[in-house]
């Protein structure tokens, strides 16, 4: 509130000045209003995971950039979504962001979930923290040793998931069909750890999932990561094929590609920072300028490495892109999608 006056009396002592000065007045830059002021930092989960980490840990950069202290909020409630309303729903001023979990919200907005007033394509972004690379791993005691071998199996390939439209269920049921591989998803574990047990018992053969949640498995010598999930290959897995290789092979490939590029934009949205829409145009780009050094500092990613945490980057305008096409699909990609969420496949 004192803040609010504060700037009203400045405004009111420009105004005089530029009468008293033949008209001549020099508005306030985006750092001259961001200096000192306070950020709220909006967290939709309770603190101690993912993402309070990520946020906690590059605010003191972005206050080193911004010049204004970053004050972390944690929002629990309803998924995410409850912090997800908040961001969007908050004033334009510039002084709300938060981290989002994107591909969740992507996901209810597609469902048209009860309690979602956002639109995931209308945030403004000031750029993605790391993305979901979704990574097909099966254990070294599999008869399979690469996707070819999965794409030619005459017997069913077991794939394991979680729960009914969980991520690794949505990636399952979604990739299978798409290339004809003969499989049987076999859902309802509690975890992904889970499913990594019953790969060790021969229940299962294969599982999706994250890469960072695949990453022990593989350095145990336990699994092998046999595809990936992004368009182009990672360069963290430059000789792990991916899925998209193998599309244009396909005698239905004009059909199945934009199934898989759905999937994998619904990916790649990731855990982005958000900002509400119609934020000043020289704000949006003073923070977007500030979020891409903090998170490029060197001592922060140092200490992201050290935290054994990953980051993969995108600029807010880039960002933006990966919203927009995550939600802009057709109606009959659009319907496939939901009933993979839906658990209906």
């Amino acid at each position: 509130m004192r803040r609010d006056f504060l700037k009203g009396a400045a405004a009111t002592f420009a105004a005089v000045t530029m009468l008293a000065n033949g008209g001549a007045v020099f508005a306030e830059t985006a750092a001259e209003f961001y200096k000192d002021a306070k950020i709220k930092w909006i967290v939709p989960y309770k603190p101690g995971g993912g993402y309070d980490e990520y946020s906690r840990m590059i605010a003191p950069y972005l206050e080193k950039y911004t010049g204004a202290s970053v004050e972390i909020e944690n929002m629990p409630g309803a998924g995410g979504m409850k912090g997800a309303n908040e961001i969007f729903n908050s004033p334009p001023d510039g002084l709300t962001i938060g981290i989002i979990n994107g591909s969740a919200m992507v996901t209810n907005q597609l469902s048209e979930i009860e309690g979602a007033s956002y639109k995931i394509a209308d945030y403004n972004y000031l750029g993605r923290m790391v993305a979901d690379l979704r990574v097909l791993v099966v254990g070294t005691n599999s008869p399979y040793k690469t996707f070819d071998d999965l794409l030619k199996s005459e017997s069913d390939v077991v794939v394991g998931a979680t729960g009914l439209g969980g991520s690794t269920y949505v990636d399952a049921v979604i990739t299978g069909p798409a290339f004809g591989i003969k499989q049987k998803v076999v859902h309802g574990f509690d975890n992904s750890g889970d499913v990594r047990q019953a790969m060790l018992r021969g229940d299962v053969t294969a599982m999706w999932g994250s890469l960072g949640s695949a990453v022990q498995g593989v350095a145990d010598g336990d699994h092998v990561i046999v595809a990936q999930s992004d368009v182009e290959r990672s360069p963290l897995l430059p000789d792990v094929p991916s899925v998209f290789e193998y599309v244009d092979a396909l005698p239905n490939a004009g059909e199945i590609k934009p199934v898989l590029e759905a999937w994998d934009a619904l990916n790649a949205v990731g855990r982005p920072v958000a900002a509400p829409p119609g934020i000043p145009a020289d704000r949006l780009a003073f923070l977007r300028d500030a979020f891409s050094k903090a998170i490029s500092d060197p001592e922060f990613v140092g200490a992201m490495t050290k935290a054994e945490r990953e980051l993969s980057f995108v600029d807010g305008e880039r960002m933006g892109k990966i919203a927009t096409s995550a939600t802009n699909m057709t109606p009959e990609v659009k319907k496939l999608i939901v009933a993979a969420v839906r658990g209906e496949i």
